[in-house]
């Protein structure tokens, strides 16, 4: 039996389709800040223009298209970190970061027509680029969930969890493109077909997952003003005053609710409430807003006979997954459960007033 090939089994083209789509879907979802909306949609549609060169490259010999195929890859990594990263700092802090960033690529390219003009050297800076951001991310994975002030408090943690499958992404690409590299550096290219063919294979699972899940997460933003920072407080202090202002108006309610705007309500830093938390709590900011929801959701599962699901909603849940495990950990027992034994508690207090009636009567 042949080896399927790329023209028979056009799997670059089928992950262009699908990069496009993420492209157009993280541009409409709610991942924080418009910034980072635009980094993350620049990537996935890099990723897309990138699968579409290799697809006419290897399946159709669009040879003259080759340099632009090899050099696309230097701004995956960048572009992946800034949508990251960008989560983590003020706007004003951004442009130095991306100029940085997606400027040195630019910089390695017009280095290697001046200097080089050799593809196994670039292969070599797209595979070092790909390492160096492998490791760049790891290291703001490993500042918490806490360091994402700018996305929304309730995903905070899962934007932490993307962060990982980001790093596992890059390091996957690495050894696929690494393996490509050595193989036209040892026989000229004859098994990188191939190897782009079934190597593309898990990258289309993964693509198909991240499109199912993306929109299950995060939704879209709903803006609000914010009023100016000023003075930092104690922590004791800006705790007392971030919990009256949660409980004052339920501002847990909102499911897109940010530190910062929790923050700019408090005229504080956003790293001061985080901190502050941390350190009177001992809980992230996540846990903490959690803590008011749950709190209002026992409160409907007792005084009312609505959903489960309904209730998770109205209590500023976005994930039906999330409230059912986040309310587990919590009182020890699935919302159901907790309604039914409420009801138990209930019955054993009305019961020994209704006898001690029947007593008094019957006296």
């Amino acid at each position: 039996m042949d080896t399927p090939t790329l023209v028979s089994l056009p799997l670059p083209m089928t992950t262009a389709l699908l990069c496009a789509v993420l492209a157009g879907l993280v541009w409409w979802l709610n991942l924080g800040p418009q910034r980072a909306n635009a980094f993350f949609a620049g990537f996935f549609g890099l990723g897309a223009m990138t699968s579409f060169l290799v697809g006419l490259r290897f399946g159709f010999g669009a040879e003259k298209l080759i340099p632009l195929q090899r050099m696309l890859p230097l701004f995956i990594g960048p572009l992946l970190y800034l949508g990251f990263v960008s989560l983590t700092v003020e706007k004003r802090h951004v442009f130095r970061l991306a100029l940085l960033h997606l400027g040195a690529p630019l910089v390695l390219i017009a280095l290697f027509f001046v200097i080089s003009n050799n593809f196994l050297t670039l292969d070599l800076a797209i595979s070092a680029s790909y390492a160096i951001y492998c490791i760049a991310m790891f290291l703001l994975w490993r500042r918490g969930p806490d360091a994402f002030i700018h996305a929304p408090v309730n995903v905070t943690g899962n934007v932490s969890s993307w962060l990982l499958r980001g790093i596992g992404f890059l390091a996957f690409i690495l050894v696929l493109d690494s393996a490509i590299a050595i193989d036209f550096a040892l026989t000229g290219g004859a098994y990188a077909s191939q190897l782009i063919s079934y190597g593309t294979v898990p990258m289309v699972f993964l693509l198909l997952a991240t499109l199912i899940t993306l929109p299950m997460v995060f939704s879209r933003s709903s803006a609000a003003p914010y009023p100016k920072a000023a003075p930092q407080t104690d922590d004791a202090e800006l705790l007392t005053r971030l919990e009256k202002l949660m409980e004052d108006h339920q501002l847990y309610l909102e499911p897109n609710i940010t530190v910062q705007r929790l923050a700019r309500r408090l005229s504080v830093p956003a790293r001061d409430v985080s901190s502050a938390v941390n350190r009177v709590q001992g809980t992230n900011m996540s846990q903490f807003v959690n803590r008011f929801r749950l709190a209002h959701a026992a409160r409907l599962l007792a005084d009312t006979d609505q959903s489960v699901a309904m209730i998770a909603t109205q209590s500023g849940f976005m994930s039906r997954s999330n409230f059912y495990r986040e309310f587990k950990r919590v009182y020890g027992q699935a919302p159901i459960e907790y309604r039914a034994s409420g009801k138990q508690r209930s019955d054993a207090v009305v019961q020994p007033l209704k006898s001690d009636v029947a007593q008094a009567q019957s006296s």
